[in-house]
């Protein structure tokens, strides 16, 4: 069944271009950068000590996010838990 969470993303503007905002706020690292398409929110990934990502998706249940890295344009869903 595809993921019916991708029908109207958009692609908001980075609310922190220059990083996981929660890690920069608290002066910690990140490995990978991740956005979320509903609102911009750039957070860490899960091989980050703080998984900021998954933790947006859990406190605002915004469904899908992408990679903020280089060159990537791959889409992740937490909901169904799928690449789309």
């Amino acid at each position: 069944m595809p993921c019916v969470h991708t029908a109207d993303l958009a692609d908001p503007e980075a609310q922190t271009p220059e990083g996981c905002g929660a890690c920069l706020a608290e002066g910690t690292r990140w490995v990978h950068l991740r956005k979320c398409l509903a609102c911009g929110n750039v957070g860490c990934c899960d091989s980050s000590p703080q998984r900021h990502a998954s933790a947006h998706f859990e406190q605002f249940a915004h469904p899908v996010m992408r990679s903020y890295e280089s060159g990537e344009a791959w889409r992740w869903c937490f909901v169904d838990r799928t690449l789309v």
